[in-house]
């Protein structure tokens, strides 16, 4: 059976360095840091639950202690989901969009789960207290404790936001109504914000504590405002970005070059993405998130689009000249990860090898990866799959990416149904000579994705060395 695998010709040995494109700026935090920091808040929180907590006896003192822990994390646990799509520059560069979409998305289920463990819990404890029924005892608690109404209702529109980002919904909505039903994130957290203070026994027995809460989600307002509000804002007087041309690539897809002023101002590196907002009547409401699908280069910014729906259709109908607004750069599946200077020509740490994977729309990050990642002539390999020849996007540019710095660059082309799997770890390590000393980056649609990860790790190849990214948010 072919394995679809098909070369252009031999590739010759130009211009052996990388494009020299802007320098990687700013601080990158490291997911374990970040991830301690977290677990640290948490057992912290823990503690003030316990040094509030002299003793527990009885059902209803286990159930009401049982609601106080659920509420004191379901509160923690909201704060730290509003600080992780904050959009903080620090995340973004090192732990990556993509990762911290994963982890909000996890923390989420836990956070609505607490949440509504800490509802029933406490009316339960208390109804044990009182020697009430539920129904009467929650009538109480919303209607004589301070705020206690406000949080029910931000209970609702939590489990609400839960629901409509369920694997098994999340598909049937549209990006951009999922993405405008989440701003009720906010909402929920200035409605439950109340009660935590007015009835939380922790802080009323502590007053720090409860000056240290407000701090928290002071703080994390803070940086929501600065960085998904204001920032853009600014940005868009500094750089006035205006599309400049809309170039079709292939059937269907069409790369949209944008033009401004001081675009070395940010920093962007090959690999990252914008959410793009432009300006027209059908698509000003709305940013999406686009990869750059070319190095940065003085003045002129380009991203590559593929008709998948309504907004993207509609930028193919864009006028040169139209205002451009766009938020970031976000994400970090970008060269650093080899630890060397980004467009210097430096070989990869350690001298290893670089491996670049590519289907679907996930070609243009790694396109712009491919004229930029630093690797020496004969260290660089480009896998680019596809249905068929007129599928490839960008082919012409990678073949003359490829002749200038020496890569070799394979398509592995055909239907699932006609070749098999393409990527098994026995052909992948027959392809890439030396596969496992390679760093790998891996970017396409989900299920490929993890299917060429399971095919690395299988081959050989260190968890630490690949890095890969989703399209999924």
């Amino acid at each position: 059976m072919s394995t679809g695998f098909a070369s252009p010709a031999r590739q010759g040995g130009g211009v052996t360095g990388a494009r020299r494109s802007a320098p990687p700026g700013g601080v990158r935090a490291r997911p374990a840091a970040v991830l301690a920091v977290v677990a640290a808040g948490a057992l912290v929180v823990l503690g003030l639950w316990w040094a509030g907590t002299p003793s527990v006896s009885g059902l209803d003192g286990w159930l009401t202690g049982a609601g106080r822990i659920t509420g004191l994390l379901a509160g923690y646990g909201f704060a730290v989901l509003l600080a992780l799509m904050a959009r903080v520059p620090a995340l973004e560069r090192g732990v990556g969009s993509d990762r911290l979409a994963r982890w909000h998305s996890m923390g989420g289920r836990y956070v609505v789960g607490l949440s509504v463990a800490h509802a029933l819990l406490i009316i339960w404890g208390y109804a044990v207290t009182d020697g009430a029924g539920v129904v009467n005892e929650t009538v109480t608690l919303n209607l004589s404790y301070p705020d206690v109404l406000k949080a029910t209702v931000a209970l609702l529109l939590l489990v609400g936001v839960g629901i409509i980002s369920a694997r098994a919904v999340r598909p049937r909505l549209r990006y951009e109504t999922w993405f405008h039903l989440h701003f009720y994130t906010y909402l929920v957290a200035w409605l439950a914000f109340g009660h935590q203070l007015a009835n939380g026994a922790e802080f009323l027995t502590f007053p720090a504590a409860g000056t240290a809460w407000t701090v928290l989600y002071v703080a994390v307002a803070a940086l929501i405002v600065w960085y998904r509000f204001f920032t853009p804002v600014r940005q868009a007087f500094r750089h006035r970005l205006r599309v400049a041309a809309v170039v079709p690539e292939a059937p269907g897809v069409v790369s949209v070059y944008v033009s401004g002023r001081h675009l070395d101002r940010l920093r962007a590196e090959p690999g990252q993405f914008f959410r793009w907002r432009f300006l027209t009547r059908d698509l000003w409401w709305s940013p999406n998130p686009y990869s750059l699908s070319a190095a940065p280069r003085s003045g002129e910014l380009r991203i590559t689009v593929k008709d998948l729906g309504d907004q993207s259709r509609a930028l193919t109908r864009l006028r040169p000249g139209t205002r451009v607004i766009a938020e970031g750069p976000y994400g970090a599946f970008t060269a650093a990860r080899l630890g060397g200077r980004q467009g210097g020509g430096r070989r990869a740490r350690g001298g290893r090898k670089v491996l670049l994977v590519a289907g679907g729309v996930g070609v243009t990050p790694v396109r712009a990866l491919f004229e930029s990642v630093p690797a020496a002539p004969g260290d660089l390999t480009f896998l680019y799959r596809a249905r068929s020849w007129d599928d490839l996007v960008f082919r012409a540019e990678l073949e003359a990416i490829a002749a200038a710095r020496g890569a070799a660059l394979h398509y592995c082309l055909g239907p699932r149904s006609e070749i098999g799997d393409p990527f098994r770890p026995e052909i992948l390590a027959h392809r890439i000579p030396g596969l496992r000393d390679h760093v790998v980056y891996v970017c396409g649609p989900a299920s490929m994705t993890a299917q060429v990860v399971s095919a690395l790790r299988a081959a050989g190849v260190p968890k630490k060395r690949i890095h890969h990214e989703s399209f999924e948010f």
